[in-house]
């Protein structure tokens, strides 16, 4: 994710930040006022930001001051200017208790705000840190701007102001929330890092004009769903000005891919990933320890392989042991001077490429817009949305906040860079919602009637989706390899070999059987002539050439008299049981995948059975004629909106009954 939160405390945890944070992570000197520290620094100040400024007397983009922040977020949650509001009522001859009290914000609380951070994808950050004045302009514009629609995303949608006994009664702030904002510049290892602080307030005032407190833990929750709307917002606008395109990336193989910037060289991205290469070396150590640990008895003390929520921890427990300490910030000027120099001799890129990336990232978004359509089918993009989903939450159960993620994440692939129509993430959470779950929701609080904490599952069981492999179950000898089946005998480490440089076994990631998941069905939906369902068959070519990466895209039909030569990649048919083949070769979301022929067999079996099934339930519609006509009323082609960000054409799926 690129939005990070943690909690602020009155306290300890504040000062941190008002020592820290509020000067670009540096160190500030005892004594040195704020304004004056973040000269040195070489920062800008800070920045308020929320509807909810209105209300206390602050306009947006206002400097934040060292009293103004202590008294929000280090006294417990007071006015931001309680000093002066306290100062007017003792003029006016009020006791020092009413005084106070004027300069309160409802009752005192020890969480007084959440700290966000926004920092956009490696690639971006790049084009900032070695473009011309122009393109940084452009960035920041664009982060800034991304901040401020999540920001308004959670005053209307997320943030809620809990009272009553046990916080029965929940409101969302009419007036907004306040925050205030801190740019910085780099990262603890030195390489460029363009990210910014939002320290929200957790102070809202209800309609009674009353204030209360925002429950934290709905910010907590909705935090993916916030980095994926602000990843596809600050690309869209990055690509948009500036003529680029985004392609899918993988970082770690069997997860799920990133967007970056098209035409950037990879080495360039690991150049910033130092501090990614020592956590990766440390989490293999860790790895390698957890799964040989015995107790005194010699038995293992954790499990013989290292499932996905343990590796999470000992990430964690890595990223902590490698963190460096941090340096003195340093002015923006000197910072870019040095990274480019850097880059030029560490990198491995040339220093002509290093001096011309967004040349070079213009030249490869010409590439993939000439090739690939942003086309978004609300009907497909659902079914995506919901295998995806489903198969990535354990049990198969899910919140609309699990779908609304997803759908953006899905808007991102598709669109590559290219803006969308305001809304288009909701339109295909309440097609996914309305067409594909089943409302599972059995409510024991108020808060489960809430639509946002309604619990869904998906309308088909995982016994229809592809079987997720065993995990090999190793013997925990630390001087042995872990073997590659249950009933062989451990083998000997390789002589030579230290500990962390053999494999480890590992549960396979779920997000590689959402993979396989989401291609059944749509191999389903291809196969199926969904006239009693939707009113037109779907249109597969156009969405699965703008989803899918290039590796994938269905090959042209072979010409029978050149059957010997390679097939080349087109856009001729709809994408099948080829292009799953093709995805243990491909370098892409899938990269780690290991398809077989058995897998690939049973995959087909699973479809034809999926397709049988839609077939006799669409043959029960058709029996019944008053159901059947409701059905075409409600889903005719003319409500199945299309996102054509390009040119406007006919459509270009097959008609229903052809």
């Amino acid at each position: 994710m690129t939005v990070d939160i943690r909690v602020i405390r009155a306290g300890q945890a504040y000062r941190y930040y008002l020592r820290e944070t509020v000067v670009g992570d540096g160190r500030r000197p005892a004594g040195t006022p704020l304004r004056a520290a973040q000269e040195q620094a070489g920062v800008p100040v800070g920045r308020w930001m929320g509807r909810g400024l209105a209300v206390l007397g602050l306009a947006p983009g206002e400097e934040v001051t060292e009293a103004q922040l202590r008294n929000l977020f280090g006294e417990r949650g007071r006015h931001p200017d309680a000093d002066r509001i306290e100062a007017d009522r003792l003029a006016k001859g009020e006791s020092a208790k009413k005084a106070f009290k004027a300069g309160a914000l409802g009752r005192r609380v020890t969480v007084t705000g959440v700290d966000f951070v926004f920092r956009p994808q490696p690639t971006i950050y790049l084009l900032w840190a070695f473009g011309d004045e122009e393109t940084r302009r452009v960035i920041e514009a664009a982060h800034e701007r991304a901040i401020e629609r999540v920001l308004e995303w959670i005053e209307d949608e997320v943030a809620v102001i809990r009272y009553g006994k046990d916080g029965i009664y929940r409101v969302r702030p009419p007036g907004g929330l306040v925050a205030a904002r801190f740019r910085h510049y780099e990262a603890r290892s030195g390489r460029p890092l363009l990210h910014d602080h939002l320290l929200l307030s957790v102070k809202g005032q209800r309609l009674d004009g009353k204030w209360g407190s925002i429950h934290t833990t709905a910010l907590h929750e909705n935090t993916v769903a916030a980095s994926a709307l602000y990843n596809e917002l600050v690309a869209a606008e990055v690509c948009e000005a500036l003529g680029l395109a985004t392609e899918p990336r993988t970082v770690t193989p069997g997860r799920r891919p990133v967007m970056e910037i098209a035409g950037l060289p990879h080495e360039l991205i690991r150049w910033t990933s130092r501090r990614s290469d020592q956590i990766a070396a440390c989490l293999t150590e860790l790895e390698h320890e957890y799964v040989t640990a015995v107790d005194d008895d010699g038995e293992p003390r954790f499990l013989p392989v290292v499932s996905e929520r343990a590796r999470a921890k000992l990430n964690a427990i890595a990223a902590r042991k490698t963190r460096p300490p941090k340096q003195s910030a340093r002015p923006l000027a000197q910072l870019r001077a040095w990274w480019k120099a850097s880059a030029n001799l560490t990198s491995g890129v040339a220093a002509d490429v290093i001096n011309s990336l967004l040349d070079h990232a213009r030249a490869a978004a010409a590439a993939i817009r000439a090739r690939v359509a942003a086309v978004v089918d609300i009907a497909l993009a659902a079914v995506d949305v919901t295998a995806t989903v489903f198969v990535m939450n354990d049990g198969g159960r899910f919140h609309r906040r699990h779908l609304l993620a997803e759908a953006r994440r899905h808007l991102a692939l598709v669109l590559r860079g290219r803006r969308r129509d305001p809304g288009l993430d909701e339109e295909i959470v309440a097609a996914a919602i309305s067409t594909h779950c089943l409302d599972i929701t059995e409510p024991k609080t108020v808060r489960g009637l809430e639509a946002g904490y309604r619990l869904y599952t998906a309308r088909w069981s995982l016994s229809d989706l592809p079987a997720r492999r065993r995990p090999p179950t190793p013997a925990p000898d630390s001087d042995r390899q872990p073997p590659a089946d249950p009933g062989e005998p451990a083998a000997p480490r390789p002589p030579g070999q230290d500990a962390g440089e053999w494999e480890i076994p590992r549960v396979p990631l779920q997000y590689e059987r959402a993979v396989l998941a989401s291609a059944v069905l749509r191999e389903q939906l291809r196969a199926t002539t969904a006239t009693a369902v939707r009113g037109r068959a779907y249109d597969v070519v156009a969405h699965q050439q703008a989803a899918m990466p290039e590796q994938l895209l269905a090959p042209e039909p072979a010409d029978p008299e050149h059957d010997d030569q390679e097939p080349k990649a087109g856009r001729g048919e709809a994408i099948d049981l080829t292009a799953l083949r093709a995805l243990r070769a491909s370098r892409t979301d899938v990269e780690a995948l290991d398809l077989t022929a058995d897998r690939l067999r049973h995959i087909q079996e699973v479809a034809t059975k999926m397709a049988d099934d839609a077939r006799a339930r669409a043959d029960r519609v058709l029996a019944d004629r008053t159901t059947a006509q409701a059905d075409a009323d409600a889903l005719r082609p003319d409500d199945q909106q299309a996102h054509r960000p390009q040119q406007p054409g006919p459509h270009r799926g097959r008609e229903a009954g052809h």
